[in-house]
């Protein structure tokens, strides 16, 4: 990845970040209900690019109002965007003032576009041989990188040089305008050249050079050989004007009259009153309480804008018996009590009980020290007295408990000998089920966003980094306060939140009966872990590192020297110098290419090419999966235990970290060799249990069309029988590329996929792909009546629902921009699936979970949740008859009018069990 040199001068596309924010979600509003997401997203970006860089000079550059030297060119120009949003008009002063408050300069000049001021500030500091960073999103300001001036787009965190334009484009810098002016655009409503996209495009100019090049060789085109070559030369000739025009229109202008010189984007000290001032009026508690924490403002000003930043606590260190006793008295009369642990590190397999606290009723909380380094008897509790009068309140499944993450905690307490039941709420699972998306579900951001609170920072008592001290060495005047105050918060929340939830009785039954009882479940599936063969590992990356040595001298012979295939320049010797392989590509700097693109291309007809691609594969793979899985394991149990996460996505499907198991790649031969290495016990193996085709099963019973209902239940392939129906064929007669075509269409509709998108997907014209898709509408009119009924009710609503009543809010619903409105559309008619297939998931391991706790540990554990699919480990001669009860369990897990078909097998590895 190309490197950003030091310091330097950052000049922001302000228009850039302006529209990328407005459209990206959380789309919020203030109490007033005034617009706020903008601002949000904007100054949000704005805060992270100055804390990854601290740069000395920073320009952020807007639009200005009115038209632009383009539009008096060419009157068409831009004249098909729609006006500006209300909604946004009115976040942009705001945005303004806050940048300005912040320290950070700001212009914007009539009569050009913010990319003309960028393209020339960029020039004179290139030119000063001065470092640049651009930061925005537009594909246009590739054309302005050089040695001095790289891109950075801050949503994916891609830094372009000239070597990554090419990578990314296939074309240099140099080329870029020509690139943009010969496909036109659309948005911009620049005309190009009528039936030339991107891969024509790219076709021409990595061909035959520039657009002026193009013109002196129009005789050469047709010899290029990409789709509609033969006639292109006279397209050329046709529409000479429209692409000169278009070309000038796609270049930024570099020489804008700018009265500030590259000195006077100093960044300033940041205002830290008018900033109070201006996140009080958006309501961003987060940074308005990180402000107040060093505000010299006047205490009424600041009482007013903190918004119940202070709360009235009463907080008790525990340090004697008579104290224990007593919290133990209040802990067995109270209906409910917070718990929270304190503990040395966040992986549960690794951390040390430091302490616990406790609260009864708001404002009354109790730490409880337990193994603080520091502490000693009497001054602590002994660990052994404290457990044996505080350890059946926390076995009791009466006992009732709310926490903030319990399966955290449960984990933590079960790996001290310690067990916790009657876990009867948990904040985090509220939130999330109140409203997936409405806030991120963190203790922190949850008492900012209901209780107007600014919790103790972690940081805060344990210092920052490398010098962090881990809780069992925080001295306990920092440490109670900080503890205490989680339990008593997680009340306050609780007692708020749940109300909200009681309101609707269907999110109480989604927190009542999948997302609580899924708490234990996960907590016992993540300690237990699944064994993973560190031998095989390891013996793969021997093997790997060997075929990477025989390639290498494969290589080194072809060429007829050693050199080092990682090495640009040396490849480039050898390939192209010394070889006379063909040139395909230039870097901006004129060297040949050795992209991957380049290299795909040249290996059909060269084997050193090739020889490249698997030394560059075989590398990545070792580096990213044989060498490092190995390191993932617990050196206790040599089992790798991942961390799943039941409130982080929106639809409710769970994800997991650590490693995470989703991604381990099943479509090709390395992830299958990966899986190779998840491995069964001795005497036992393992056993993996899928549903199949469930999204669309899901979409036959919600749609209650009859050609899928009949599909399903006579047994029939789907694909198949879709392919059947939209080519108009017998069953029997459908080929294996008529079965592609429809699968592509069956899981497009499910992710609302569009004509365009499935004939990029398959490779064929649109009106092809949209007489596929109408043809099957017509065959299948549930479908399309579902997908009405949706977008309707989404829309009156605000949100769908999961066959459970599991709800998913979608904001932009009803938004005025017809693209969020569209993107929210589809999320509506794919949520409910995707939703539902979540909520059957957790369902079916809620009721094997049930059902194991009647078998023997030693005979079966449940070890992964991945997608749709159950992972075991199973003592070998139990294996056919677990596998038929779980497979019964897991088609009960839900009542479809279609079979909910469950697919087991089993091997000595994951591998050969999927």
């Amino acid at each position: 990845m190309a490197q950003v040199p030091e310091n330097p001068l950052i000049l922001v596309d302000g228009s850039s970040y302006l529209f990328r924010a407005y459209h990206a979600p959380p789309h919020l509003t203030n109490s007033k209900g005034e617009a706020t997401g903008a601002i949000y997203g904007v100054i949000n970006m704005l805060k992270s690019l100055v804390k990854q860089y601290s740069p000395s000079h920073m320009v952020v550059i807007f639009d200005a109002k009115g038209p632009t030297f383009r539009n008096e060119m060419y009157s068409e120009y831009k004249a098909n965007r729609p006006p500006m949003p209300d909604d946004l008009r009115t976040q942009i002063e705001p945005i303004h003032n806050i940048i300005r408050a912040m320290g950070l300069p700001l212009i914007s000049i009539p009569g050009v576009e913010a990319d003309d001021v960028i393209g020339t500030l960029a020039k004179q500091a290139s030119e000063q041989k001065r470092h640049v960073l651009i930061s925005t999103g537009d594909k246009d300001m590739a054309q302005l990188v050089d040695d001095h001036v790289t891109l950075i787009n801050t949503m994916t965190n891609t830094i372009l040089d000239p070597e990554g334009v090419v990578e990314k484009f296939g074309i240099g810098p140099e080329l870029i305008i020509d690139f943009l002016a010969l496909m036109g655009d659309k948005v911009d409503n620049i005309p190009g050249v009528p039936g030339v996209g991107e891969k024509t495009a790219l076709a021409m100019l990595q061909g035959l050079g520039s657009i002026d090049s193009l013109y002196n060789n129009l005789d050469k085109i047709a010899e290029l050989g990409f789709r509609g070559s033969k006639t292109m030369s006279k397209k050329l000739e046709d529409n000479k004007e429209q692409l000169l025009l278009s070309y000038e229109l796609a270049t930024i202008k570099l020489d804008v009259e700018v009265e500030q010189d590259l000195e006077s984007f100093q960044v300033a000290e940041a205002n830290t009153d008018e900033l109070i001032k201006l996140y009080g009026e958006c309501e961003f508690k987060r940074w308005l309480s990180e402000l107040l924490d060093g505000n010299t403002a006047p205490a009424a000003e600041v009482e007013a804008v903190a918004q119940a930043k202070k709360i009235d606590a009463t907080y008790e260190t525990i340090l004697t018996e008579a104290q224990l006793d007593s919290w133990i008295s209040k802990l067995e009369k109270a209906e409910l009590f917070a718990f929270d642990t304190e503990t040395t590190s966040l992986d549960y397999m690794q951390a040390d009980l430091v302490g616990m606290s406790f609260a009864v009723t708001e404002g009354e909380a109790a730490y409880l020290p337990l193994k603080h380094d520091y502490l000693g008897a009497p001054v602590q509790l002994d660990f052994d007295l404290v457990f044996n009068k505080l350890g059946p309140i926390l076995a009791d499944h009466n006992k009732a408990k709310v926490g903030q993450n319990l399966k955290y905690d449960k984990s933590v307490l079960a790996r001290a000998g310690i067990e916790l039941n009657g876990i009867r709420f948990d904040t985090m699972l509220e939130s999330y089920v109140l409203n997936s998306v409405g806030t991120r579900h963190d203790m922190d951001s949850l008492a900012l966003k209901y209780l107007g609170h600014k919790n103790i920072s972690f940081e805060e008592i344990a210092g920052k980094g490398k010098a962090q001290l881990t809780f069992n060495q925080i001295e306990l005047e920092k440490a109670a306060p900080y503890a205490a105050e989680d339990a008593d918060i997680t009340l306050r929340l609780h007692n708020t939140l749940w109300p909200m939830l009681e309101k609707e009785s269907d999110l109480v039954k989604v927190f009542n009966t999948i997302e609580l009882p899924l708490v234990s479940v996960l907590s016992n599936i993540e300690r237990t872990g699944v064994h993973i063969d560190s031998q095989m590992l390891a013996e793969q990356s021997v093997e790997i590192a060997a075929r990477l040595e025989e390639l290498e001298k494969e290589a080194y012979e072809i060429a007829g020297e050693e050199f080092n295939l990682s090495s640009t320049k040396q490849l480039q010797g050898i390939l192209f110098e010394k070889l006379g392989l063909p040139v395909l590509k230039k870097t901006p700097k004129g060297a040949p290419s050795t992209a991957e693109e380049v290299l795909q291309e040249l290996a059909h007809d060269y084997p050193l090419p090739k020889l490249i691609i698997e030394h560059r594969g075989l590398a990545k793979l070792k580096s990213t999966y044989t060498d490092k899985l190995p390191k993932m394991v617990d050196e206790l149990t040599q089992r790798v235990h991942t961390s799943y996460h039941q409130a982080v996505t929106a639809t409710g499907r769970l994800s997991s970290s650590d490693p995470n198991l989703q991604n381990i790649p099943i479509r090709n031969e390395a992830g299958r060799r990966i899986r190779q290495a998840f491995v069964a016990a001795p005497g036992k193996l393992i056993m993996a249990a899928d549903y199949s085709q469930i999204e669309l099963r899901i979409m036959a019973h919600l749609s209650q069309d009859k050609g899928l209902l009949s599909a399903f239940a006579e047994g029939k392939d789907v694909h198949s029988a879709t392919a059947a129906e939209v080519f108009g064929v017998p069953l029997e007669t459908v080929t294996s590329d008529m079965r592609r075509k429809a699968k592509a269409v069956n899981f497009g509709l499910i992710y609302g996929m569009s004509a365009f998108g499935l004939s990029r997907q398959l490779d064929i014209p649109r009106n092809e792909a949209q007489h596929y898709m109408d043809t099957y509408f017509e065959r299948f009119p549930g479908v399309l009546e579902y997908m009405e009924r949706t977008r309707e009710d989404a829309a009156e609503k605000g949100y769908v629902s999961t066959l459970f009543g599991r709800r998913l809010y979608l904001p932009d619903i009803n938004a005025r921009n017809g693209a969020r409105r569209k993107a929210a559309e589809r999320a509506a008619i794919n949520a409910p699936m995707q939703g539902t297939a979540a909520d059957i998931i957790k369902r079916a391991m809620i009721n094997v979970s049930g059902w194991l706790k009647t078998q023997s540990s030693d005979d079966i554990e449940m070890i992964m949740q991945v997608h749709d699919e159950l992972v075991f480990e199973i003592k070998a001669e139990k294996v056919s008859e677990f596998s038929e009860k779980i497979c019964a369990l897991m088609s009960e897990a839900a009542e479809l009018d279609v079979p909910l078909l469950v697919e087991a097998d089993s091997g000595d590895n994951w591998e050969q069990a999927h």
